[in-house]
């Protein structure tokens, strides 16, 4: 029996996914929610024209009012939040009373937890949670968990992953792909990292590295918080490092630690000219608009490398992507591996391969499912 999904946010992401659902999944329909309905009635509208169906619907929901959401999951098997990480704990409670799967696109590891605190509550409803299946955390982690797999033991995992502009402009060689609040979210705060069997908490912004890739040449790497998510915690007695940097043209760390060193990002409210300001949202607003400002098409790279031992030998492997924009269908990059990954997901759990109840994004779909399928959507992949 084909399955009905439901996306909730009609923005970059969510329509992508609407896509790749639509495309792969063979759904009955594809709801597409917004909290406004011209945004998701031209989101809906787009894929219908793109995949040559009607099977995308576009409805409007407020994913805060209870209701509205409930309504909207009424007749769905899976739904996609494609809305800011904060809401994702709540719209799951719905989910759950509703007996609707989900799947979300994660970005804060302690609202993640959150998120995964609602097993017992998923499992007597019959249904699934899994937090995290974007790109960082997401496909990068699935990368991690493929390397894993293939080798006999595994001393370390190291992920890599940046959206960047196909023509970067000086000094801060960036183009904002996703929303300013989500940047420096991962700018700021700790990273989680396993390190010698241990957790670790690691200050962003820090141990700076070069790396060479192909078709760019050197690049920067750099510690940035959430692309981990849980499996430090999951892995952990299992492999004893594994780790994750966000992929930066040179020159990009040193500028966001200045804003970060000065205070830019301080969320205690200060006063200015006789007004309370709080720094964070006066920097979201200026700096995000004029980060608005470039506008390029977008890339990623990603590597993913694993050090270990296979059949009683010293063993290393590496896989690396470098997407670009989509010319035929308009899709960035971004959206490509974050909607698409996202989808797969939510596709592995409406056909019942997934374990029901609120599942660590890890240990929900091998790594080696994961790279057959994206490999599918013409996401190319390079094993060395």
């Amino acid at each position: 029996m084909n399955k009905t999904y439901a996306v909730l946010g009609a923005g970059m992401q969510g329509t992508a996914a609407a896509y790749d659902l639509v495309k792969h999944a063979n759904p009955a329909r594809v709801l597409l929610g917004d909290v406004s309905f011209d945004q998701a009635k031209a989101a809906a509208d787009r894929v219908n024209r793109l995949t040559g169906t009607e099977k995308c619907e576009a409805h409007k929901v407020d994913a805060m009012n209870e209701a509205s959401l409930g309504g909207f999951l009424n007749d769905a098997d899976v739904l996609l939040s494609c809305v800011p990480y904060w809401m994702h704990p709540r719209i799951a409670k719905v989910a759950v009373a509703n007996k609707t799967s989900m799947v979300d696109l994660g970005g804060n590891t302690d609202i993640t937890h959150e998120t995964l605190a609602l097993d017992e509550a998923a499992k007597a409803a019959g249904v699934t949670l899994i937090p995290d299946t974007g790109l960082a955390p997401g496909l990068v982690n699935s990368l991690g968990m493929y390397l894993i797999e293939n080798l006999d033991q595994t001393d370390s995992v190291k992920l890599y992953c940046g959206v960047l502009p196909q023509n970067p402009v000086a000094p801060l060689n960036y183009k904002l792909t996703f929303n300013v609040e989500g940047l420096v979210t991962e700018y700021d705060y700790q990273a989680v990292t396993l390190r010698n069997g241990e957790i670790h908490m690691v200050d962003t912004l820090t141990e700076l590295e070069e790396l060479e890739i192909d078709g760019l040449g050197k690049m920067e790497a750099f510690v940035t918080s959430g692309g981990t998510s849980t499996a430090p915690y999951t892995l952990k007695g299992r492999i004893p490092n594994y780790e994750y940097k966000t992929i930066r043209f040179p020159g990009h760390c040193q500028f966001m630690k200045l804003f970060k060193d000065s205070g830019l990002w301080g969320e205690q409210p200060v006063t200015v000219g006789g007004a309370q300001v709080k720094p964070r949202e006066l920097w979201y607003k200026v700096f995000g608009d004029y980060l608005a400002t470039f506008q390029d098409q977008d890339m990623c790279a990603i590597r993913a490398v694993g050090h270990g031992t296979k059949e009683g030998q010293p063993k290393s492997l590496q896989i690396d992507i470098l997407d670009k924009q989509c010319p035929e269908t308009g899709f960035t990059s971004m959206e490509r591996l974050t909607g698409f990954s996202m989808a797969l997901y939510a596709k592995e759990v409406a056909e019942g391969r997934t374990p029901k109840g609120a599942v660590r994004y890890e240990q929900a779909v091998t790594g080696t499912t994961f790279v057959e399928e994206i490999q599918k959507r013409g996401i190319e992949l390079h094993f060395r």
